[in-house]
């Protein structure tokens, strides 16, 4: 009896090594990607010549590669979900901090979005499709090894503003049933020859901080004259082969008839699960920190400084 507890005491003190070693090779890394970022402030020119970003000083963005470091190796989100125009991060803010958020920059070439069904959609209709759709897709993260996602249901209702040109809503996702929703709250800026998407990445607490600031994000974000919605040349220039209710589902996807790729956008499919797993070790992480050198100053430093150990809201 007394050799089966030695063996069982040896194989915690085991795991626990090896929990330990897990967190702060993982702590190692993380911080090691973030020293290595490059942050811009003030104008930014995205694509080639496409549009720009007049970042207010309280934002700062991050280049296409920086960005897809940021969602594939910190958030641990899928290859396919890297492609993009950069992302913008409230400067107070780090990747891989739990209770961080930020908004991802993309952009869809499929050309001119018609918007005269703006008034017919059925919201109500495209979310059942889009819940049918998320299950669909479930098998293929399965495969890949990703978690399950259950889209919850609407955290905005989807509204056009005519004036503008921007299609506005809001989704509440469950990734692996985690007791931390995540936000992802979208924004289309319809152009001469394609769709610029703005999507907030946050957990479902933060709705209303997102609510808040994404009027002053989305007036940051703009084409540049050319490629502008009343550019548009008819005759000249492609006209998409889809409208808004299609934006919604899931753009090319939807016109296809196929919802591959539906939740292509979705970037923090596995940031809280990383980050929460990371808390969950937390005393191995605050061991290692106690041990390691001063990072040197930096802009990155003038967020908190210990990211790693807070646990996602509302997870307490």
């Amino acid at each position: 009896m007394k050799m089966k507890l030695f063996f069982l005491w040896l194989s915690l003190a085991w795991a626990c090594q090896s929990s330990f070693s897990q967190e702060a090779s993982r702590a190692q890394e993380i911080e090691k990607i973030e020293a290595g970022l490059k942050w811009t402030t003030g104008r930014v020119v995205l694509g080639n010549n496409l549009a720009e970003v007049n970042l207010a000083s309280s934002y700062r963005y991050l280049g296409p590669e920086d960005a897809r470091k940021v969602i594939i190796d910190i958030w641990g989100n899928p290859p396919s979900r890297g492609d993009t125009l950069g992302m913008i991060f409230p400067a107070d803010v780090e990747p891989a901090q739990a209770d961080g958020w930020a908004v991802v920059l993309t952009y869809k070439p499929d050309g001119y979005v018609k918007d005269d069904d703006a008034a017919k959609i059925n919201y109500d209709d495209l979310l059942k499709q889009m819940q049918e759709a998320v299950q669909q897709e479930n098998e293929t993260r399965v495969k890949q090894n990703f978690s399950k996602v259950e889209l919850v249901g609407w955290a905005a209702a989807p509204r056009y503003d005519q004036q503008t040109h921007k299609l506005y809503w809001a989704k509440e996702f469950d990734f692996g049933s985690g007791s931390v929703h995540t936000l992802n709250y979208d924004v289309r800026v319809l152009g001469r020859k394609g769709v610029l998407a703005i999507n907030a990445v946050a957990s479902m607490s933060q709705l209303t901080e997102i609510q808040e600031r994404m009027p002053e994000i989305i007036s940051m974000v703009n084409f540049l004259p050319g490629n502008r919605y009343a550019d548009y040349q008819q005759g000249n220039d492609k006209v998409a082969a889809y409208g808004l209710a299609a934006l919604v589902l899931g753009g090319v996807a939807a016109k296809a008839g196929l919802f591959k790729g539906l939740i292509a956008l979705i970037f923090a499919g596995k940031k809280f699960i990383i980050l929460a797993a990371i808390a969950a070790g937390g005393f191995f992480v605050r061991l290692y920190r106690k041990f390691r050198k001063p990072k040197p100053e930096s802009l990155s430093d003038t967020a908190p400084s210990d990211p790693f150990l807070r646990r996602p809201p509302s997870q307490d």
